[in-house]
């Protein structure tokens, strides 16, 4: 999907959603202060750093891993939320605004996991990164997945972060508009429509 297109979806959504982005923004608030918003470092396209937003969904400078597990101590209430139904994402249309992400496209991730030396993260790091992209699919439930390793951190680095890049690197290979269209719309019945059927908490 062209950029200047997804940079004006993203700005249209954004003002759609403003009712309930100053909604989820008073929940926050309200639940747990200020800042409203957490901001985080990220790789993006061509292994040049950003800043990520999101709706805050852990108490104020709680340290910790730069992955979560589910149930964690420091995962808010209203976070938790959030979370579950994927609404803490939605700030990211901000990054798509200023070009920084596309709506559809490789998650971005933490410096400290990049090696901008191997052949997958140069393939994956080649597209600008995304809101979903097949991986976020396909790891949808990752936090329950770090929850019941052993050892969450090794099951992170060796096994679940190689099947992302490859995911994405396949993904790339074959990514039409279409398709991109296809992500999303996958995207939403796997975070919200099954979501409403699954009965369980956060």
């Amino acid at each position: 999907m062209p950029n200047l297109l997804e940079r004006i979806l993203a700005a249209a959504g954004l003002l759609m959603l403003s009712p309930l982005l100053v909604a989820l923004a008073g929940a926050v608030w309200i639940e747990s202060g200020r800042p409203v918003l957490f901001r985080h470092r990220r790789v993006g396209r061509g292994g040049r750093e950003f800043e990520l937003v999101k709706f805050r969904s852990m108490i104020v400078n709680h340290g910790g891993a730069p992955i979560t597990r589910k149930g964690e101590a420091r995962i808010t209430r209203v976070g938790a939320w959030l979370r579950r139904w994927k609404l803490d994402e939605l700030p990211q249309l901000w990054n798509v605004v200023r070009g920084e992400m596309s709506l559809v496209g490789p998650r971005p991730e933490v410096p400290e996991y990049v090696d901008l030396s191997d052949p997958r993260w140069q393939r994956v790091l080649e597209a600008r990164p995304g809101i979903t992209d097949p991986a976020s699919i396909e790891f949808r439930d990752e936090e329950e997945l770090l929850a019941a390793a052993k050892h969450w951190e090794l099951e992170y680095r060796n096994v679940i972060l190689p099947k992302k890049l490859a995911l994405s690197a396949a993904y790339l290979e074959r990514r039409t508009c279409s398709s991109d269209l296809e992500i999303l719309l996958r995207t939403a019945a796997a975070s919200w429509l099954r979501r409403r059927g699954d009965g369980g908490g956060a």
